[in-house]
């Protein structure tokens, strides 16, 4: 096998990213794991198409005896003790990477998944950032001058970084003609590149994986720790991984999760909206039964919500391992002090219900968040690092519970679909011009909060779904009218220029998304062949 570097636009620096020994590092992972990814692809397809047939999930019977085993995880490493704030964002431009670090939050979420679109300038970039802060050099310069350095009065969060999931390819890396995995480009470069130096900082190479469908996918992200440790001269268990929560078919499986990480898990994280995504996805020709109220009606204190965070608890704390809270994503106002109030008990509330239910620590997407979870956690812990010690063995989740998504309160109205049309617009534009990360409405949103807005479009189309405050069932052509104003206003907002570069390309994307007959997957498939 050989592995091919295409590289049209020089990208500052790459040559001390693309060394000739890290790409021979990534071509060994891929030589050893990229057939195996293919094939567990492939399952994803078969399984989902059962559940299609039945209606149902269920427990795996023939992973039953790991769930009435005794056994934990390893005990997590001094650095990672203490997550009671996690800062998530992406990892370039620097200018983010900085802040993130210096936000006084315990772990920085370095993002090459779902808050950062994979041009190949990011990926590079991204690696570049997190080496120049592992070495304590990484600074900015804006344009009006204002400098950007990283704090020396305070520790700087720990890094742990989230690469691409196994559905993602890289171009720009071809195996044999064959594009390359994402998932291993991010690691392999990030691994060969970082894991001295941060063992060096008295932390270590920590990851977050996400979009894991099954144990056996996270077997296999097991065997590449195993063989990159040994392939590097890095002790093994050295690695640390928290596994994301975020799809249907994981919560039936977070035990065998942790077990087939358990020398290298640290914990579980619940990820609300790729989580409802998920649900549309795998249930997609199941019938109305599946259909989710407006997502803005969708609370975590939804029953089937609460069964999978509840779940996802007593799991962890029954195997030693941290359970990590969802996503406050409110970007604070400058301008309007009563919005941010508002806003800011909503946060309270919501930190206040994960700390109270047995979670470790949770997430933000500011840096102005910190405090107001730092401060919830920090009532419910005192002097304890985390509660991982709080045993849930009063909570009982049956598979009926998990999938009872008419349990949720609320409706479907002709607002909920015009909000979906509009931040699945805007956000895959954004995504499209090379930021992952972006404000709409005053929130952070990321590829998650776009996947569970086109789904749902799609999912109120195929179910004919009657909207609650016009009586119109939803069409094909409501949609497209519907789109093309939501297209014309962001027109009005952005200006000519970005809209012709941006939004009417995103425009023709949505739109074949939430039209077709057959669902995409995901939708950041088809946008990277955009940006490829």
């Amino acid at each position: 096998m050989t592995l091919e570097l295409t590289d049209p636009h020089p990208i500052e620096r790459a040559e001390e990213i693309l060394t000739p020994e890290a790409l021979a590092f990534v071509e060994a992972l891929h030589e050893r794991f990229a057939d195996r990814r293919d094939e567990l692809l492939a399952a994803r397809g078969a399984r989902r198409e059962e559940a299609a047939r039945t209606g149902r999930l269920d427990f795996l019977p023939a992973t039953r005896e790991v769930r009435e085993s005794d056994w934990q995880v390893a005990p997590a490493p001094p650095a990672l003790q203490d997550r009671r704030v996690e800062m998530t964002g992406p990892a370039t431009p620097a200018k983010m990477a900085i802040n993130a670090l210096n936000s006084g939050a315990k772990v920085w979420l370095a993002d090459m998944e779902d808050a950062s679109s994979p041009t190949w300038a990011n990926v590079v970039g991204s690696v570049l950032n997190l080496r120049d802060a592992a070495r304590g050099t990484l600074s900015f310069t804006a344009e009006n001058g204002r400098e950007y350095a990283l704090r020396t009065d305070a520790p700087l969060a720990v890094v742990v970084m989230r690469p691409r999931g196994w559905h993602l390819d890289e171009a720009h890396l071809l195996r044999d003609g064959r594009r390359g995995v994402g998932a291993l480009v991010d690691f392999g470069l990030h691994f060969f590149h970082l894991a001295r130096l941060l063992l060096d900082n008295g932390h270590g190479p920590y990851y977050y994986l996400p979009k894991m469908e099954s144990h056996l996918e996270a077997r296999l992200w097991n065997d590449v720790f195993t063989f990159a440790q040994a392939e590097l001269g890095v002790a093994y268990g050295t690695i640390r991984a928290t596994m994301l929560v975020e799809t249907i078919p994981a919560a039936f499986e977070m035990e065998e999760l942790l077990y087939e990480l358990r020398d290298h898990a640290s914990g579980l994280n619940a990820g609300r909206w790729d989580y409802l995504f998920s649900i549309i996805k795998f249930f997609r020709d199941a019938g109305p039964d599946f259909v989710l109220v407006d997502r803005a009606d969708i609370t975590m204190t939804a029953p089937f919500m609460r069964a999978y965070t509840e779940l996802l608890v007593k799991t962890c704390h029954a195997r030693g391992a941290f359970a990590m809270g969802g996503m406050a994503a409110v970007i604070p106002s400058r301008k309007d002090p009563e919005v941010n109030a508002a806003a800011f008990a909503k946060v309270r509330a919501d930190k206040e219900r994960e700390a109270g239910d047995g979670f470790d620590g949770s997430w933000v997407a500011h840096p102005d968040l910190v405090p107001v979870c730092q401060e919830v956690f920090d009532a419910r812990l005192g002097d304890r690092p985390n509660q991982v010690d709080r045993r849930r063995d009063d909570v009982e989740v049956s598979a009926e519970q998990l999938l009872d998504v008419r349990s949720a309160s609320g409706s479907n109205t002709l607002t909920g679909l015009r909000n979906n049309l509009y931040v699945a617009l805007a956000y895959t534009a954004v995504w499209l011009s090379g930021n992952g990360a972006v404000a709409i409405h005053n929130l952070m949103e990321d590829a998650a909060t776009a996947e569970i807005s086109r789904a749902q479009v799609w999912q109120l189309i195929r179910n004919a779904t009657v909207l609650a405050d016009t009586g119109e069932p939803v069409t094909r052509e409501l949609v497209s009218r519907v789109l093309d104003e939501e297209s014309e206003r962001l027109r009005g907002q952005v200006g000519e220029e970005a809209f012709e570069a941006h939004y009417r390309p995103a425009h023709a994307l949505v739109a074949d998304l939430c039209l077709s007959e057959e669902f995409v997957d995901f939708l950041t498939l088809p946008a990277y062949e955009r940006i490829a």
